[in-house]
């Protein structure tokens, strides 16, 4: 099935094919306010995502799609042309110029950016969030977002000290997440923490250090109450100066003879103890207006 929103697309250099590839660097992505989303997951969840709050634009500019992987998904592509998107097909190695994968699964989505500034965050009142503060791995804050997003909590933050929320790496690991819950980016850490206690969220400090464990938390029940945890750069945690910012410093309990937890499965654990207690009797999310 060939689309016939344009021919075939076979040049290395054609200026489409150019000025996407040219989205694999951070400024130019900054500087166009554009990214790539690469396969079917992340396509077809950033079609759905529908037109940016506050514009006509959709949030996906076009589709690019080998014939085969357009036949394979066709339900994207006509989810994508219902909306208006142009879909272009191209050969394999167009695709794979475009894209940042080894092995591409045939099909990428222009998008413009989705962040959501942190006002809007703060507005919406939000129960449950995850701030990365220094965290410097694009796979690993994909991965917590789609964690995030998993436990239902209701915004990721990502401090300006942190990875960017565009790289290939970030949007591939987040699986489509990206495109479910508002994140905010490039807020200094200082302003997340102290806006969201003034917006009456008790901010935990997710560090292997803390005074107070996680089951404690657990057994208190103070995790019931809105609450925002902030997760630590992989290898050296947060800052002392970041930790004194919290409410509480929280360490995930070693119950075994590992060393330690990785950041993607200590911020589930913790997203996970929050979101159970949100959710139970008394929680903030159980509790009737």
């Amino acid at each position: 099935m060939q689309s016939t929103d344009t021919p075939l697309l076979t040049s290395l250099r054609s200026p489409r094919v150019v000025a996407a590839r040219r989205l694999a660097k951070r400024n130019q992505r900054t500087k166009e306010r554009r990214f790539l989303a690469e396969g079917p997951q992340a396509v077809r969840e950033a079609v759905a995502f529908g037109k940016l709050p506050g514009s006509a634009d959709h949030a996906v500019v076009e589709v690019y799609a080998t014939p085969e992987a357009a036949e394979r998904h066709a339900g994207i592509v006509a989810a994508a042309r219902a909306e208006g998107i142009a879909v272009l097909t191209a050969t394999d190695e167009v695709i794979a110029e475009i894209c940042d994968t080894v092995t591409p699964q045939g099909i990428v989505a222009l998008c413009r950016f989705i962040d959501t500034p942190f006002d809007e965050v703060l507005k919406a009142r939000p129960k449950l969030v995850a701030v990365l503060a220094h965290v410097r791995d694009p796979g690993n804050a994909g991965t917590v977002l789609r964690t995030a997003d998993a436990a239902g909590a209701d915004a990721v933050v990502l401090t300006d000290a942190s990875v960017d929320l565009y790289n290939p790496k970030a949007v591939r690991a987040s699986v489509g997440s990206l495109f479910h819950l508002p994140v905010a980016v490039g807020v200094p850490v200082e302003d997340a923490v102290a806006r969201l206690r003034e917006a009456g969220v008790r901010v935990l400090a997710a560090d292997g250090a803390g005074e107070r464990d996680l089951d404690q938390e657990l057994d208190e029940g103070t995790l019931g109450a809105p609450g925002a945890w902030v997760f630590g750069n992989e290898a050296w945690g947060l800052p002392e100066e970041t930790r004194a910012l919290a409410d509480e410093v929280v360490r995930v309990p070693i119950h075994g003879h590992a060393e330690s937890l990785n950041l993607a499965t200590a911020a589930a654990v913790c997203l996970y103890a929050s979101a159970r207690a949100q959710r139970s009797s008394g929680g903030c999310r159980a509790a009737r207006p």
